[in-house]
């Protein structure tokens, strides 16, 4: 069983930036393939970002590519996502994601182990 908890959320302005966090409970998760999602209050939950164990395969959604980068840190067990230049449009919760392979982590279905979530609200 992996824990993961997220953390960094907050309210700031259009244009800010932001840096979520999140860390898995165990060591043993360095070797899964981490991601971030996120819910919108009436929205379907939506992929945002997900990095293999390695770090060497990256994908990003459409809407958030070139603004934000997800990175990991494996001897830290955490998994970060640096959000710049934020607008309105990103205002969600934002859930940390843990899957066996990297193929699965970009779906909802997929996807092993869920956090909490943080909330980021974005102000215009």
């Amino acid at each position: 069983q992996v824990q993961l908890v997220e953390s960094g959320g907050g309210l700031v302005q259009s244009g800010d930036s932001l840096r979520l966090s999140c860390t898995a409970s165990i060591l043993a998760a360095a070797t899964y393939a981490m991601g971030w999602y996120r819910q919108a209050p009436g929205n379907e939950r939506e992929f945002v970002a997900t990095i293999s164990w390695t770090g060497d395969t990256i994908y990003y959604s459409d809407s958030v590519k070139g603004r934000f980068t997800i990175s990991r840190d494996n001897a830290e067990r955490s998994v970060y996502l640096q959000m710049n230049s934020v607008n309105p449009d990103d205002t969600a919760v934002y859930y940390c994601a843990a899957a066996a392979t990297t193929r699965g982590i970009r779906q909802v279905a997929g996807v092993d182990y869920w956090g909490q979530g943080t909330r980021v609200t974005v102000s215009s």
